[in-house]
């Protein structure tokens, strides 16, 4: 089971993720989601871990992560039809042996692709040869030891039996694990019928462990997708133990209309499976909405400070898409935090740049500079939170394909981009805060362009980062090079005129440059952060824009 899970890893880095994303906006999108991919993977731990990232990055909602968790509960019953149906009617120990010389040649090649084709085919491999020793071992005891001397009768058994299922889940963490083994024992006729029946609704409990397990390491919405799966699987192990005989009924005259043999308990056995995890999806379908309600208030959000990540998680670490996801999403929050310190380092209110005010207005209005320790609040709200940025894209990028790997270097230098304004408004902050309330107008005046040019800077990123349009930023850093004082003379005519002293001017020269940086730095930015669509489509925006030489012609010759 570790290594079918290791090659269907290989498989997720971007695929799953895309799919995902696309076919959960309905429930009964989620729950068919669920019964697909894990039929395909037979791994339906695998797929409630992929869900929990997912949900952990915020690119699903817990209503549409609790769908794929019911429909990965009737998916992973198609591994009960495959043991009953195919492996113990088959000598599959002949195709167990070419499969692990073939996979394990392939584990060994550097395409992560090849390498995941391996890690399925050995695990396969090892799955065939292990019911196969199974079977075998349930053989030989059948003449000297016999289990069902140890069977129990009526609900003494059932619940006795069901809690060994859990056990034995928990201990393997894989109900598919238990499942191969409960069949084989079943066909081995070393358990009885009904105790196998109880030791599957063990195993539907047991196999929750992973998801809970995986949830440790997430956010608050991997635990509640977590606590939801532990709930439903117990919901529907009650209904199948108090109807049971029910149930057993059903499963008869299912098996006598499709034409399985009376005393055919293996697959009478993965019958029972479909039918009893089809209850319990419609019996708590209806209650969707009540369940996430009551996850949300048992569960609640916690009040995280500003420079503690949120998206970032162990469980998002080995799923390529995801992890990008959640980078981007904590570095969006990262722009957040500095947007709040650039703003006040300029003397101006967050909902004022955020307003329709005119900027002009605005930035003349001032009638006192804002105090703010930039160092206090970059220590803060900005250090902690990029240093576990830049940790968790060490960590990812081993994951990666190149392209990917790309992508995360992109979102690593947005942070540091981000970073970089935050100190070069507190370069300028200094003499900002002095000249916007000087008495000479005309320091006052250029101080104010400063102010009003990066005002207008964080109104674009705002509007890009709503409609996703990355190539209005080009407009904006052309308009940034045309009104900068130092290369369009007015800072020479100032001084020639007498209308500035030199002190002023210096100081105006040295911040005119750490605006022209802040500007750049957050147009760098943005152009990443705020990009919308698949990696392809990415690059080739970014390929369209202009690079800065570029930039520096076109503003010269404008200017001419």
């Amino acid at each position: 089971m570790l290594f079918l899970e290791e090659g269907f890893k290989a498989f997720t880095g971007g695929l799953l993720e895309r799919l995902l994303n696309k076919t959960t906006d309905k429930l009964w999108k989620s729950v068919s989601f669920g019964v697909v991919s894990t039929t395909i993977m037979q791994s339906s731990s695998l797929v409630s871990v992929i869900t929990i990232s997912f949900l952990s990055a915020g690119l699903i909602s817990l209503a549409a992560g609790i769908g794929i968790i019911f429909g990965a509960n009737l998916g992973t019953t198609t591994g009960a039809w495959l043991i009953a149906g195919f492996g113990l009617k088959v000598k599959i120990s002949a195709y167990a042996m070419p499969m692990l010389v073939f996979g394990i040649i392939l584990v060994f090649q550097k395409s992560s692709h090849l390498k995941g084709i391996g890690y399925i085919l050995a695990g396969l491999g090892f799955l065939f040869l292990g019911i196969h020793h199974m079977k075998e071992g349930f053989e030989a005891f059948r003449t000297t030891i016999d289990l069902k001397a140890f069977a129990v009768d009526g609900y003494t058994g059932l619940f006795l039996f069901t809690a060994l299922g859990v056990a034995a889940t928990v201990i393997m963490q894989s109900s598919h694990a238990t499942l191969v083994i409960i069949i084989t024992a079943l066909a081995a006729q070393q358990i009885t019928y009904e105790n196998g029946l109880a030791l599957a609704i063990g195993a539907n409990i047991g196999t929750t462990i992973t998801a809970i397990i995986g949830s440790m390491s997430s956010n608050v919405q991997g635990k509640r997708l977590a606590m939801a799966h532990l709930i439903f699987n117990m919901v529907t192990a009650l209904i199948a133990v108090i109807f049971i005989y029910q149930i057993i009924d059903m499963v008869d005259r299912f098996s006598n209309s499709v034409g399985i043999e009376q005393d055919d308990y293996t697959l009478k056995l993965a019958v029972f499976h479909t039918i009893f995890n089809s209850i319990g999806i419609l019996a708590m379908i209806p209650f969707t909405n009540v369940l996430v309600n009551f996850l949300n208030r048992i569960l609640p959000d916690k009040k995280v400070d500003i420079a503690t990540p949120i998206y970032l998680s162990e469980a998002a670490e080995n799923m390529p898409d995801t992890a990008l996801e959640s980078v981007r999403k904590e570095t969006l929050r990262l722009y957040e935090n500095a947007f709040t310190i650039i703003a006040h380092g300029l003397s101006l209110h967050r909902h004022d740049i955020l307003s329709t005010r005119d900027a002009e207005l605005i930035v003349n209005d001032t009638k006192k500079p804002m105090p703010i320790d930039i160092d206090d609040e970059y220590n803060k709200s900005v250090k902690g939170l990029y240093s576990e940025i830049v940790a968790f894209i060490s960590r990812a990028q081993a994951q990666m394909t190149p392209e990917q790997a790309e992508e995360l270097y992109e979102l690593r230098s947005a942070g540091r981009d981000i970073v970089e304004s935050i100190k070069d408004t507190k370069h300028m902050n200094k003499n900002l805060s002095t000249y916007i309330v000087s008495k000479n107008q005309h320091i006052r005046g250029e101080y104010n362009k400063i102010r009003k040019q990066l005002m207008l800077i964080f109104r674009e990123l705002n509007e890009v980062s709503q409609t996703g349009d990355i190539l209005s930023l080009d407009n904006l850093i052309l308009e940034s090079k045309m009104n900068d004082t130092t290369e369009n003379g007015t800072l020479e005519k100032l001084i020639h005129d007498n209308k500035i002293t030199a002190e002023m001017a210096t100081s105006l020269m040295n911040d005119m440059s750490y605006s022209h940086d802040v500007s750049k730095h957050l147009l760098q930015m943005g152009k990443v952060l705020f990009a919308t669509g698949d990696i392809d489509m990415k690059v080739v925006e970014r390929s369209i824009m202009l690079d800065e030489n570029e930039m520096d012609e076109l503003a010269a010759a404008t200017q001419k």
